[in-house]
C-alpha cells in the first residue's frame, strides 16, 4: 500500500522516524490500530446510550433545559 501525505505531514513523519528510529510503517500501523480501537469504543458507547434512550432508562431533555442547567452550574461555580 502506498500512502501520500501533505508535505508538512511527510516532513513531520520523516523527523519522527529520524528521532526515534521507529519505522514509518510501524508508526502508521500503531496509529491506525489506536484509531480503530477508539472508534470501536465510541460506537459501543453510542449504541449503549441509544439503547438506554430507547428503553426509557434515560430521560431526554430539550436543548433549552440543557442550556439552563449549564448556566445554573456555571453561576454556582462562579459564586463558590
Amino acid at each position: 500500500m502506498n500512502l501520500h501525505f501533505a508535505p508538512h505531514v511527510q516532513a513531520e513523519l520523516e523527523q519522527f522516524v529520524t528521532e526515534t528510529g521507529c519505522s514509518a510503517e510501524t508508526l502508521i500501523s500503531d496509529l491506525l490500530s489506536g484509531y480503530f480501537d477508539e472508534r470501536g469504543k465510541v460506537l459501543q458507547t453510542l449504541n449503549s446510550r441509544y439503547d438506554d434512550i430507547k428503553s426509557g432508562r434515560v430521560k431526554l431533555i430539550s436543548g433549552e433545559e440543557a442550556r439552563a442547567r449549564f448556566h445554573e452550574k456555571s453561576k454556582a461555580y462562579r459564586q463558590a
